[in-house]
Order: C-alpha cells, then sequence, then structure tokens
C-alpha cells in the first residue's frame, strides 16, 4: 500500500453539500483500509450560513484531528477561499467553484483548478449535484482513490428513496474529472 497523507477542508455555504463531500471521502477510506477523521463546522446559520469541514485521510495513525494547514482545499463560494487558501500547504491544491469565485487572485505557490459547478450540475438538471461534480474534480486532482471506491460508497448511502439519486450523482462524478483532465492538458 502506499503512503497517504491527505488533509483536506472542504468549505461553502450550509446547503452546498460541503459535508457530504467530507462523509463520502471519510467513509471511502474507512472501506478502503485507511484511517480517517471527518470535522464538522458549522455556522450559526443551517442553510445559506457558513460550514465546513476537514478530512484527514492517511496509512498511518492519525495523532491529532486538527487540520492547520491543509495539502487541498475545497471552495465552494468566495468567503470559504478568502479563509482557507492562505492556510495551504505550498505545493498544495485549491479546487474552486468558478461560477462563485470570480476575480481573485490566487497564490502562485499553489495549484489551481476551476470548475464551474453550478453550471455542470443545471446543464445535468439538478444543482444539488454541484458537489458530486467538485468530488469529481477532486478526484483527478489527487488519485487519491479510484472512481469506483467512491461509487461503492454511493452504493452504500443512497438507499431507499435515494437510490434513484445514485445515476445522476456518478454522472456528476465524471463530469468533475472531465473538467480538471482538460485542465492538465
Amino acid at each position: 500500500m502506499r503512503n497517504i497523507e491527505e488533509k483536506v477542508i472542504v468549505a461553502g455555504f450550509g446547503g452546498q453539500g460541503v459535508m457530504l463531500m467530507g462523509q463520502i471521502l471519510s467513509y471511502t477510506a474507512t472501506e478502503e483500509g485507511l484511517n480517517t477523521v471527518w470535522i464538522p463546522s458549522y455556522g450559526p446559520e443551517t442553510r445559506g450560513g457558513t460550514a465546513n469541514c476537514s478530512v484527514i485521510i492517511s496509512s498511518e495513525m492519525i495523532n491529532s484531528p486538527v487540520v492547520p494547514v491543509p495539502n487541498t482545499i475545497i471552495a465552494m463560494n468566495k468567503p470559504s477561499l478568502e479563509k482557507f487558501e492562505p492556510k495551504l500547504t505550498p505545493g498544495g491544491t485549491a479546487l474552486v467553484n468558478s461560477d462563485l469565485i470570480k476575480d481573485y487572485t490566487f497564490r502562485d505557490d499553489i495549484i489551481v483548478y476551476s470548475v464551474p459547478c453550478n453550471a455542470m450540475a443545471l446543464s445535468l438538471g439538478n444543482l444539488k449535484v454541484a458537489n458530486m461534480i467538485m468530488l469529481g474534480a477532486y478526484l483527478e486532482s489527487t488519485h487519491l482513490f479510484e472512481v469506483q471506491a467512491i461509487e461503492k460508497t454511493f452504493n452504500k448511502l443512497f438507499v431507499g428513496d435515494k437510490a434513484k439519486l445514485i445515476t445522476l450523482n456518478k454522472n456528476a462524478l465524471s463530469a468533475g474529472i472531465e473538467v480538471v483532465k482538460k485542465q492538465r492538458i
């Protein structure tokens, strides 16, 4: 097994599926036999307030759940980017929702992927899958898990009435992967 030490902060407004992204990463890590910690943080509001979570995924024991310096940040809105981009390790990766983040000067010592999550989600017919598009972009940028591992997690999480959402979420994941592939060319 390869040595893994991923520290990611996922952030955005409440209602953007930020916590679900972190939970899926953490759940998948557990299924893949890795050590993981998922720590949510909510603003005072439920929808529209700030929300973020820290996820650590490691092949070694995790000594602290705190992520003061992430390797990766996922910013679904501009306030989240402004808060967490300064903490990103040099050489780290920022995945940003370019539909809500415009006119931002990024540090020159990080890798940035711009993902038009909202527009892409609307083209798939459901704005709520913007987070899964971003999750696909994250997968392609890190190669942390195979797509099939995340899809297996979908099958375990989306049960009952939610099972009908699996295909849509898989399509969103694939769309996010393609965005990052195109930016690497």
